[in-house]
């Protein structure tokens, strides 16, 4: 059972947890490996250049609007096909666990999976816009 009193706070708590990830990540590719060198590496799995782009403006995008809840759910759902390409072009040839060399896929599955649960759970309190929800 759902325990309605803490519940929003989960979903804050797990929200705010998401931005940051995707914030961090996003930077990463954006002020340690550049633009350019993120696109090359985008380049050097037969992917186009641009793509890079993409991912670091959604990661930073995503990431600020899940930390601020603005339009959250979507976010969250937003990320999930980045990370599931990390998964299949990336990390699933370096096996399950994320301690393998290289990395494994365990860590973005799971990431991908816990932003399933957010869009489902909700926006959680503090949201500055929360996601518009049918039927209610």
């Amino acid at each position: 059972m759902i325990d309605g009193r803490t519940a929003p706070y989960a979903a804050l708590i797990m929200r705010v947890c998401l931005g940051i990830l995707f914030l961090m990540h996003g930077g990463q590719k954006l002020f340690v490996f550049g633009p350019a060198g993120t696109a090359g590496f985008f380049g050097s799995l037969g992917l186009p250049a641009v793509l890079a782009y993409l991912v670091i403006a959604l990661e930073i995008s995503a990431g600020t609007a899940l930390i601020l809840g603005v339009y959250a759910r979507l976010a969250a759902l937003a990320g999930i096909p980045v990370l599931l390409g990390a998964i299949f072009l990336v990390h699933a040839p370096l096996g399950f666990f994320f301690s393998n060399p290289g990395g494994g896929w365990e860590f973005p599955a799971f990431w991908a999976i816990t932003c399933l649960v957010q869009a489902l759970l909700g926006d959680g309190l503090y949201a500055l816009k929360p996601t518009p929800v049918r039927g209610r």
